[in-house]
């Protein structure tokens, strides 16, 4: 579809509209069904275990992610307390509120930042009945 239109058909923005519609019927009603086929594989071998089972001309398997993350005050204050301070970043980063309270002030200019803002644009596109 790489057309250029001095005009959107309404064809096109009524088809984008039942698409989107039908797309967010369809993730609702896989969630349903994610849901209980691992219920089923709870029941069957537990919760969290890698699991497989033939049905009909289907091979169905769970497979588990897992990832770890540290709590990151209690992680700091636990290698704090051991004495590792090595183990600890000191990460130095702008503080949005104070740098906003600055500029209120006028402690800081807008112009004196314009070039550290990095400006994302991201386009969304929204299809309403009317």
């Amino acid at each position: 579809m790489n057309q250029t239109f001095s005009e959107i058909p309404e064809e096109l923005v009524s088809k984008y509209v039942l698409l989107n519609e039908k797309a967010k019927e369809i993730e609702k009603e896989l969630k349903e069904m994610k849901k209980v086929i691992n219920v089923y594989f709870d029941a069957a071998v537990g919760k969290n275990e890698k699991a497989e089972s033939i049905i009909g001309s289907y091979k169905i398997q769970r497979q588990v992610r897992s990832t770890e993350n540290y709590e990151d005050e209690k992680m700091v204050k636990r290698l704090e307390d051991l004495q590792l301070n090595d183990c600890v970043q000191m990460v130095k980063m702008p503080d949005q509120q104070k740098i906003e309270a600055a500029i209120t002030l006028g402690l800081l200019g807008q112009n004196d930042i314009e070039d550290c803002i990095i400006k994302k644009m991201t386009p969304v596109i929204v299809v309403r009945k009317i």
